[in-house]
């Protein structure tokens, strides 16, 4: 409300005659600046809106009076405007007047006279019945009297105007607390009128309550039948109830029909007045169904033809149904104000439904499931239509359908109380998901003959998503549950097998396509049916499976095994003539070679195999933890079905520790190293890895052909990680045998100083090596050393027996190699050679020039093993560098042969290493010698397992036995039944176990 003007505070009758005169002449002079500066120099001292006013004008009679007498006076001088046409035209007094009145009943009320209070806030809406100000004010000076239904009445009228006012809420709210209140005092005042004796109070008690009410509403009818009425009360509101269905609200006046509401209850015409609305909206229903529903009707001409025109026609039903809803919840939204009374008093009484949700079950039943006119089957019919047409690909109103899809999800059958479903769910969805299913029945069995792997599953996926979009906008969202189970039980179980296996699209040719977002589309649908995972991992199984199968038949054809030249080593360093610097040699290709680089290739293209399912792991199959249980199932069975494994595991650590890891960061070792082990990982037979990982690391610790101690350390540690410290506790004595040998080596030299020591003619380096840790014999190897060698080799035996007492040396010259100069015609070489090619060569130095020496005069000389002796003749006279020439020529050794020194071997090299010709690969004699010596020491891991078991468990059933033996040694490979059984029976006969009485068990023998 705007602020009121204010005018001076007058100290005497004088003075207010006086102000009264001063105002009258202005405004009758037109001199309307001086009036509004006389009524803005008032004293605001007051406290309040109505203190800056003469005191005078507290009075309403006073006021009026003046302002009156003004109003004649200048009537005829002042040009008023109506502010709406038709209305007569309020002065510039009348307004004064208002807001006077208005502030002065601001006053009483702070003041607590609530009788002049009301009188004041009378006089403002005589003035203008529209002051909402005037209104709030006259509510709370009739609560202050205590005529709280009256003000609660004027309350609602407010809230219902403005439901966000939140000072009239507040009032409201206080209002009808207070009026509880007093009825319930009322009640508690008549009740103990009306009590008896103590022994028949308790008797008489439910008669009292309904005298009291008898009696307060006795009291309440006695003072509506005071107040003058209209002589027909439901006439009125009849008339009333009309005009708001014919959208002209606006010109009724809501207190005054709320009243004769609220007065056709107190008189108990309660029925009269439900029933006649209830007929009166009925009644409106039905013309609206006739006037605007039913010209919409479809004509049905387009069956089966343009969707366009029907999509059209469709829309113009739906949208003329949701007009009527509109318009109808509009005037139920007004009636419902309107007879808030009688929704609190009589429907309670009369067990009926509130006005609201009575107009709701009246339109369900004269409009929806009207008996005149077939209104439910077309909009039924009009929705599945719309949806349909949708389906189709072509476009539709979507607010359109919204609007009547939200009327049914409003409405419910009332009369059945027990009922919860809405209109929706009872008539509607059931159809809607009928036609579903047969739809996307007929839709997954076009796609599957139409579309590859890739588009049905993208059209699929479109689909999905477009039923998501349809529920979550149109549709009700408890509908997406059923409706996404049709679309899974039609689209993608029944064709899962198909579409996965498809020749040319499935999931192979994806995989081999790299086609990374159609993979990760078949993970996102397969994972939402229950056989859907299943059937994915076992086509992935079945796609590494057969790609590993390749890898191993690639390499089963690719390897050639048997001797050839060279070690694989691709790095023999030479110096120029010049010393200006190192160059490389390449590597001698021989049968060896050519198996070591299939091994190679193998373990290179597992590596890229794991790698490209690891990246499809992570980026199509979220890392989810069964698919990556099928994924590691799968390389442990094709690795696994290699035998070779263990060992080419083993060689490509070998030749990465060796040679392939120069020039790299310690980043890209541990990176290399790790993938190795993600590998060695799926190995079952580890003790094998074991023999071959021990055999490879000491040749690479013994020649120096490790490039780094950390990498060695390193990879040292991953295998302790995965396999455990008994594992490598052996690897690990290596590197201590190396350092403690080195050791020895600083003392030895020291010895040899000491001046009654005779020094041996060769410098000589010695590796002291614990048989139990490295891949040796017990036994000394065959070979006659020369003097030379054999000086030294005494020396250094002499010196470490006087510092270890009872220990026994046996040198092993297989496993050393050397450093001999040697003289040629053109010029002297550097040689590096085996200690068995040095022996060999040393035989040539007292030889005449062209004289030869046969293959068994050099046995007889050297005792050297017939496989040792052709491996060592072969890389000195077969090999890239041929330093002794053999008769006749060519590639393999024979004991019919002969040799000579190579007198004209000429090389721009200085230095030059004679690789010793090894097969890097075994071949399968080799490899049988080798599997029969891991198959005895499994022998005795089974019999130490089986006896640690039993020593702790002392009784022990067969089965529990197998299966804690397995579970031991998995660690380091897998034990077959058969042979824990065997070994069982072994340790039986050795008296270590004994039969149970039972015949099932074992019992410990201590």
């Amino acid at each position: 409300m705007a602020s009121s003007p204010k005018v001076d505070a007058l100290t005497d009758p004088a003075q207010e005659a006086k102000n009264s005169v001063d105002i009258k002449l202005a405004i009758g002079k037109d001199k309307k600046a001086k009036a509004d500066e006389l009524f803005k120099s008032g004293d605001t001292k007051g406290g309040g809106e109505a203190s800056a006013y003469p005191r005078s004008l507290m009075f309403p009679r006073q006021a009026t009076l003046y302002i009156q007498g003004l109003d004649k006076n200048v009537m005829g001088a002042i040009d008023g405007s109506s502010t709406e046409p038709g209305k007569e035209k309020k002065t510039e007094a009348d307004l004064i007047l208002e807001k006077i009145f208005s502030n002065v009943c601001a006053c009483h009320i702070k003041n607590q006279n609530w009788k002049r209070a009301e009188e004041s806030a009378n006089q403002v809406l005589k003035k203008n019945p529209d002051n909402n100000k005037a209104k709030f004010r006259k509510a709370k000076a009739l609560a202050g009297q205590g005529y709280t239904e009256k003000a609660i009445v004027i309350l609602e009228e407010l809230h219902s105007k403005d439901p966000d006012d939140a000072e009239v809420k507040r009032e409201l709210a206080t209002v009808t607390a207070a009026d509880k209140a007093a009825t319930a005092k009322s009640m508690k005042k008549f009740k103990g009128m009306f009590s008896k004796t103590d022994s028949k109070r308790e008797q008489d008690e439910g008669d009292n309550v309904e005298e009291v009410a008898n009696v307060l509403e006795a009291s309440r009818i006695e003072e509506v039948l005071s107040e003058p009425q209209p002589p027909d009360l439901w006439g009125t509101l009849e008339q009333s109830i009309r005009e708001i269905h014919n959208h002209n609200a606006k010109n009724l006046s809501f207190e005054e029909n709320y009243r004769y509401a609220y007065n056709m209850c107190l008189r108990r015409q309660g029925d009269q007045l439900y029933n006649g609305v209830c007929a009166l909206v009925t009644e409106n229903l039905d013309k609206l169904a006739k006037d605007i529903i039913i010209p919409a009707f479809p004509t049905g001409s387009t069956t089966g033809g343009d969707n366009i025109q029907k999509a059209q026609e469709g829309e113009r039903l739906l949208k003329a149904i949701r007009h009527v809803w509109d318009d109808h919840i509009g005037s139920m939204n007004k009636l419902r104000d309107l007879l808030k009374y009688m929704d609190r008093t009589y429907i309670p009484n009369a067990k009926v439904l509130p006005i609201y949700e009575k107009g709701l079950q009246l339109f369900l039943e004269r409009v929806i499931r009207s008996q005149i006119y077939p209104i439910k089957t077309h909009l039924l019919s009009t929705l599945l239509t719309q949806i349909q047409i949708e389906w189709d690909g072509y476009t539709i109103n979507r607010s359109a359908v919204k609007g009547c899809v939200e009327v049914l999800m409003e409405l419910q059958d009332r009369k059945d109380l027990r009922a919860t479903e809405t209109v929706y769910q009872k008539d509607f969805e059931p159809l809607f998901l009928r036609d579903s299913e047969v739809f996307y029945k007929s839709e997954g069995e076009r796609l599957l003959e139409s579309c590859d792997a890739a588009e049905y599953l993208r059209r699929v996926e479109e689909r999905f998503n477009s039923e998501r979009s349809r529920t979550q906008y149109y549709l009700s969202s408890h509908t997406e549950g059923p409706l996404i189970s049709i679309l899974e039980a039609n689209l993608l179980t029944p064709h899962l097998q198909e579409v996965i296996s498809m020749p040319s699209s499935g999931l192979d040719a994806m995989v081999d396509a790299d086609k990374v977002d159609d993979l990760a589309r078949m993970f996102r649908l397969f994972i939402t049916v229950p056989t859907g995972l299943p059937v994915l991992r076992k086509a992935l199984r079945e796609s590494i499976m057969r790609r590993g199968g390749d890898i191993n038949a690639m390499d089963a054809n690719g390897v050639l095994e048997g001797e050839g030249e060279g070690d694989g080593d691709a790095d023999e360093a030479m110096e120029d003539p010049k010393g200006k610097g190192k160059k490389r040699a390449g590597p001698t290709r021989g049968a060896a070679s050519r198996a070591s680089e299939s091994a190679l290739q193998w373990m290179q293209s597992v590596l890229d195999l794991k790698d490209r399912y690891e990246r499809l792991l992570k980026v199509c199959f979220a890392d989810n933890i069964l698919v990556q249980t099928t994924i590691s199932e799968a390389f442990e069975s094709f690795i696994n079905s290699n035998k070779k494994s263990p060992e080419y595991v083993s060689l490509f650590i070998d030749e990465n520790l060796r040679k392939g890891l120069k020039g790299k960061s310690d980043q890209e070792v541990d990176t290399v190293l790790e993938k190795t082990i993600t590998v060695f990982r799926f190995i079952s037979e580890r003790d094998v890895f074991e023999r071959y990982y021990k055999s490879h690391l000491a040749k690479r610790l013994l020649q120096g052909r490790s490039v780094s101690d950390d990498a060695e350390r390193g990879m040292l540690a991953k295998l302790k990680v995965e396999c455990g410290v008994q594992f490598t506790q052996k690897l690990e004595g290596m590197f201590n045998d190396l350092k403690i040998s080195s050791d020895h080596m600083i003392g030895y030299r020291d010895h040899l100083n000491k001046p009654h020591i005779q020094a041996p003619t060769i410098d000589m380096s010695v590796n002291v090596l614990t048989s139990t840790f490295w891949p040796m014999s017990l036994a000394a190897a065959p070979c006659t050393l020369p003097p030379e060698l054999d000086q030294g080799c005494k020396v250094y035996e002499r010196y470490y027996q006087s510092r270890h007492t009872g220990r026994r040396v046996t040198w092993q010259p297989s496993m050393g190699n050397a450093d001999v100069r040697v003289t040629f015609k053109s010029r002297t070489h550097d040689l590096n050679v085996s200690t068995y090619a040095l022996v060999i060569l040393l035989l040539f130095e007292n030889v005449d020039e062209g004289d030869i020496l046969t293959y068994e005069e050099i046995k007889n000389a050297t005792s050297i093993m017939d496989g040792e002796l052709q491996r060592n003749l072969q890389s000195l006279a077969c090999a890239r560098f041929k330093i002794l020439k053999k008769h006749p020529p060519g590639r393999d050794v024979n004991p019919d042969d002969s040799f000579s020194f190579n007198n004209d071997f000429s090389s721009p090299m200085q230095k030059i290493k004679i690789s010793t010709v090894a097969s890097k690969v075994e071949n399968a004699d080799q490899r049988k010698e080798t599997m029969e010596r891991v198959d005895e020491e499994r022998k005795h891991q089974i019999e130490a397992c089986i006896v640690r078991i039993m020593k702790d468990r002392k009784v022990l059933s067969h089965n529990e036995l197998i299966n804690e033996v397995t579970r031991q040694l998995s660690s380091r490979f897998l034990p077959s039944p058969i042979q824990i059984k065997k070994r069982i029976e072994a340790l039986i006969e050795r008296d270590y176990l004994d039969r149970a009485d039972d015949k099932k068990s074992y019992v410990y023998q201590a």
